[in-house]
């Protein structure tokens, strides 16, 4: 009998990606089916949300922080760099100063994955989502 293949370290990155993606933008969708852009503050339809990240992306120790990923235009996320201004200005209206000088100390730190947290991320967010959905009405 064949194995299973187990899955890559990077194809898990890349599934919680788009798991953890989706989580955010329902999070952060009002009751009417739009949301506010974090970075300039612009009212959209939910399905025109990005996941915008305050700290880029490659930095590993908050990628995946929920405080760090806020639901973003595709204008500031895409093509104006993210809008840092803007989003931090939004954190600290959102969080308070003190989580964003918090996510600024976290950037550098080292965040290394095991397989098995990928996977326990992956769950949790997809029955967050799912369970976001509900409680929204959009299922």
């Amino acid at each position: 009998m064949l194995q299973k293949a187990k899955p890559s370290k990077n194809s898990l990155m890349v599934k919680l990606d788009i798991v953890f993606s989706k989580f955010i933008r329902v999070r952060d969708m009002r009751n009417d089916g739009t949301f506010i852009c974090i970075s300039c503050n612009r009212i959209l339809p939910y399905e025109q949300a990005d996941c915008g990240h305050y700290i880029n992306r490659k930095h590993m120790a908050t990628r995946f922080n929920e405080k760090n990923c806020n639901a973003q235009c595709r204008s500031c996320n895409r093509f104006d760099e993210g809008n840092l201004q803007g989003y931090r200005r939004g954190l600290i209206s959102k969080y308070g100063e003190s989580v964003v000088l918090m996510l600024e100390s976290m950037k550098n730190q080292i965040n290394k994955i095991s397989d098995f947290e990928y996977k326990a991320m992956i769950d949790y967010y997809r029955k967050e989502t799912k369970r976001l959905m509900k409680e929204k009405n959009m299922d």
